[in-house]
């Protein structure tokens, strides 16, 4: 069964068979490119950002905050992957939120989005995140319906945005 899990290398092969999927896009550091990350050792350093990006002291991209990543696979199976931004910035109480995510192409239309932002919460509520800002584009109906089946309340609608509250303690 899929679980939303800290970044492991023991997903290697499926994240490059997912990073290959035409419309998946996943951020990674600047200063890292795709062919860094076909390397063992180019994608363990990878995870290893990954994992230390929670701390405020690791280094970082102006205008980003200390998140916590997360990824959703089932076994070595890489279907997604989920962060938790630890604070707002003013950016991202208007456009980004707490929330960001996404499933590999061929993996959507399943409920994993779904699946993924329920379990994200106990990890915001650790984290003192409650409720959470979720936020997606306006014509986005899938991921609404997921902010919404997750107990979302909408608040407003900016800049294209749609911003919810996800209470982080009480999930439906």
């Amino acid at each position: 069964m899929p679980e939303l899990v800290r970044p492991t290398v023991d997903v290697h092969e499926s994240w490059l068979e997912a990073v290959g999927e035409p419309g998946y896009e996943p951020r990674w550091a600047d200063d890292l490119q795709l062919a860094d990350m076909v390397r063992p050792d180019g994608f363990a350093a990878y995870v290893r950002r990954q994992l230390e990006d929670e701390h405020d002291d690791a280094p970082r991209s102006r205008g980003m905050v200390p998140s916590t990543h997360l990824w959703y696979i089932d076994g070595t199976y890489f279907i997604g992957r989920l962060s938790i931004r630890h604070r707002l910035t003013p950016w991202l109480h208007d456009y980004g939120g707490h929330i960001g995510y996404d499933v590999r192409p061929t993996a959507r239309r399943r409920g994993h989005a779904t699946t993924m932002l329920r379990q994200a919460m106990p990890w915001c509520a650790k984290l003192g995140i409650d409720p959470a800002l979720v936020t997606c584009d306006v014509d986005n109906i899938a991921s609404r319906k997921v902010i919404e089946s997750a107990g979302g309340e909408f608040e407003d609608e900016r800049h294209g945005k749609l911003r919810y509250w996800v209470p982080a303690t009480s999930i439906p």
